[in-house]
């Protein structure tokens, strides 16, 4: 909605101070909407918005209150799916009865009816969630690389890599890479 001339900038706010304008912008959080996008059905820039939720602590709390609900959501979603679950559902299923006469053995009548069945699915853990959950949720012992109480401190000194890098000297003395280069023995 563009402004009309002459109409102040708080005519533009005071339309999304109302309690229908509070819930569209918590309801738009809570549907998954970026700041970006919220904006943009404010029909405002993203700054607008920024600068509104640092002003008026009613659509600060609005966007608060919409992207918890949403964040909820996905995170009962990932624990569903790191654990597996067993979701029980109502299907139609086809049923079909046929009658025959007792004396000839011929069918007589065929009556076919939908009834609803329940079935259980079950749904396996996924290890992907279950990976994402710990890599969160205990950063310390499930990063990729584990940082260890050996790795952290310097190991002593026991004089091993010195006396290994005089060996290599003395093997490498006198060598010379640009005349053998030159040779092309390299």
């Amino acid at each position: 909605m563009r402004r009309k001339r002459g109409e102040s900038v708080a005519a533009k706010y005071d339309q999304w101070l109302t309690e229908e304008g509070l819930l569209r912008i918590q309801g738009w959080a809570r549907d998954g909407l970026t700041q970006k996008d919220i904006a943009k059905n404010c029909r405002i820039s993203e700054y607008t918005l920024r600068q509104w939720r640092d002003r008026f602590p009613e659509i600060a709390e609005a966007l608060r209150v919409g992207k918890d609900a949403a964040d909820r959501v996905v995170e009962n979603a990932l624990y569903k799916s790191a654990c597996g679950y067993t979701e029980t559902i109502r299907k139609p299923m086809r049923i079909k009865t046929i009658e025959y006469d007792p004396e000839t053995g011929k069918k007589v009548r065929e009556v076919e009816k939908v009834v609803a069945v329940e079935e259980q699915i079950h749904f396996p853990a996924q290890v992907t969630a279950q990976i994402f959950w710990l890599k969160n949720r205990k950063p310390a012992q499930w990063r990729d690389k584990v940082i260890t109480e050996a790795d952290s401190r310097e190991a002593p000194d026991d004089g091993f890599l010195a006396a290994l890098e005089a060996s290599g000297a003395k093997d490498w003395e006198g060598y010379d890479a640009d005349a053998e280069r030159t040779a092309g023995t390299l």
